[in-house]
């Protein structure tokens, strides 16, 4: 699932971008503030920032500026109600990949999310294979050999996180944060568990697993 995080101080534009792109599939999270912007998006991942020009305290030129100075984001589209020539190009020399003025159409901001994306080369998959194993991140669906895989929510979520970060390495706390959102404190055992329910239902050998795989002292890795 594309993670996206919304920087928009506006009550109301905020909650329909948040519905909208949550209804399209992407996983979000809200801030309203330039400084909570870098915050969030040094404590996790995100495949692609909206950002709001106009905020209190740093603007989106100076949290544009910091998130390309650190790598800490993916793709970045400029939101604003300024539509001088200058401005845009500013926006863009400071690294975002795309400009939107307000006000804008739902169905417009989809477009250039999806064109901004596949620039960047990512994208989630509507279905994913390995092995026996067919994973259907539109319906929510697993299943193997053709037959339906119970997996609860948390396990669903932490086998999207693997897929999408397949053959790197993921610490436990990149996987809380996937699974259970940032924030949440919990023992390393309570991944490690969840990780062994996925190997028992989507491993050929689950002692001996070939997709699942532990680093020792450093997290997880999947591979396929």
């Amino acid at each position: 699932m594309i993670r996206v995080l919304i920087v928009e101080d506006e009550p109301a534009i905020a909650f329909a971008l948040d519905a909208d792109l949550q209804h399209e599939g992407y996983s979000t999270t809200v801030v309203t503030t330039g400084d909570d912007a870098i915050r969030t998006a040094e404590a996790e991942m995100f495949d692609l920032v909206l950002l709001d020009v106009m905020l209190p305290g740093k603007d989106g030129f100076e949290v544009c500026r910091e998130l390309r100075r650190n790598q800490r984001s993916g793709a970045i589209i400029l939101l604003t109600a300024k539509a001088h020539e200058a401005e845009k190009v500013l926006g863009l020399e400071l690294g975002a990949d795309d400009y939107i003025t307000k006000p804008f159409s739902p169905r417009e901001l989809r477009a250039r999310i999806k064109a901004v994306l596949r620039r960047a080369g990512t994208h989630s998959p509507d279905i994913f294979r390995f092995d026996d194993t067919e994973v259907n991140f539109t319906r929510g669906e697993v299943r193997r050999a053709g037959q339906p895989v119970d997996l609860s929510a948390l396990e669903f979520k932490l086998l999207t996180a693997f897929v999408r970060a397949r053959g790197r390495l993921l610490t436990r706390e990149q996987l809380l944060d996937a699974a259970w959102g940032p924030g949440i404190s919990l023992n390393d055992r309570v991944v490690d568990n969840h990780i062994i329910a996925l190997r028992r239902k989507l491993e050929d050998d689950p002692s001996a697993p070939r997709h699942f795989l532990n680093v020792r002292g450093l997290g997880y890795r999947f591979d396929a």
